[in-house]
């Protein structure tokens, strides 16, 4: 199973049309490994045998040795989110205590790519996709206290938006309707859609669902193609988002613990679904609080899974 790297590549149509019926790509038998309390919080990346994530102080690496090292930090001085390899393999960083996206060039310096719209501060950049022409997608929620917002509509309401980066500083909000919390995000293959997690978690009946949109080729939204994708209702709702090459969707979601606003139904783990949103597996995970994934490993078939600062790993066939 190839993993899916830069939708250029894909010369299809429409890759699913032959895939048929989509089934578990977990190995039988595979339980998932758990590599312990390294610091992995949310993150993950992978590039040339290294995985990347975040433990909201610093920016690690897990070497091909097994051993964790800091990749940026401590002079990060702000916690980091969801992180990127660009098409150049620039490591691109939601930094949600800066209130910033950033990218880390190859001799080691930081461009900033978006800190403000119209003048305002970001909320907390929670996590980033790309598409096949470099444009970066990020969502920017605020989970916990609402102080600091700057971000309003016109009418004055605050605004948990989802945008585009062109270029540094050349940055476009998304219209995305019904749209409460958006989190993690995904371009699909051909830049033909994109995917939304929308986790309203710390409020009663807030959404908790994954959600598609038609994308247009020039990067904004068609607003009635609106379609949910899964639904985990009262629990935890979806987080990280990541997807194989035959259109399956991997979605770090659920909680092992009930909150006030969040109930055990849906546990923590990876949620593996088919395009339509058949769920196709499950792969729980502990202590808590399944965050993010990715898809990586020396051949390509490896799924990561972040949760509770641990990093979770099983191998898919």
């Amino acid at each position: 199973m190839a993993i899916i790297k830069y939708f250029t590549l894909l010369t299809l149509p429409f890759l699913f049309s032959s895939c048929g019926a989509l089934t578990s790509p977990v190995v039988k038998g595979a339980k998932a490994r758990d590599h312990g309390r390294i610091g992995a919080g949310e993150g993950p990346a992978w590039k040339e045998g290294c995985l990347y994530f975040t433990d909201g102080r610093r920016i690690n690496r897990l070497d091909p040795d097994g051993r964790t090292r800091v990749f940026r930090g401590p002079g990060l001085a702000h916690s980091a989110n969801g992180l990127l390899f660009d098409h150049e393999g620039r490591l691109i960083a939601c930094e949600s205590g800066a209130r910033r996206v950033t990218r880390t060039e190859k001799d080691g310096t930081i461009t900033v790519l978006a800190d403000r719209f119209e003048g305002r501060k970001f909320n907390t950049p929670n996590d980033l996709a790309m598409d096949s022409k470099g444009r970066v997608y990020f969502t920017d929620p605020r989970y916990g206290p609402r102080t600091g917002m700057e971000i309003t509509d016109a009418g004055g309401q605050l605004i948990e938006g989802v945008y585009r980066i062109d270029a540094p500083g050349k940055i476009t909000r998304l219209e995305v309707p019904g749209i409460e919390r958006p989190n993690g995000i995904l371009v699909g293959p051909g830049d033909r859609q994109l995917y939304i997690a929308d986790n309203n978690n710390n409020t009663h009946g807030g959404a908790r669902r994954l959600v598609r949109f038609d994308l247009n080729p020039d990067g904004t939204i068609a607003p009635a193609s609106r379609k949910v994708i899964f639904d985990w209702k009262n629990s935890r709702g979806p987080d990280g988002i990541k997807m194989d090459s035959a259109g399956r969707l991997y979605v770090a979601a659920g909680v092992n613990q009930a909150n006030p606003y969040e109930t055990t139904e849906f546990k923590a783990g990876g949620y593996i679904l088919s395009p339509s949103g058949r769920l196709l597996d499950f792969i729980p995970t502990a202590p808590d609080e399944a965050c993010n994934c990715a898809l990586g490993g020396p051949d390509g078939k490896t799924l990561f899974i972040t949760s509770g600062n641990h990093l979770w790993s099983v191998p898919l066939k």
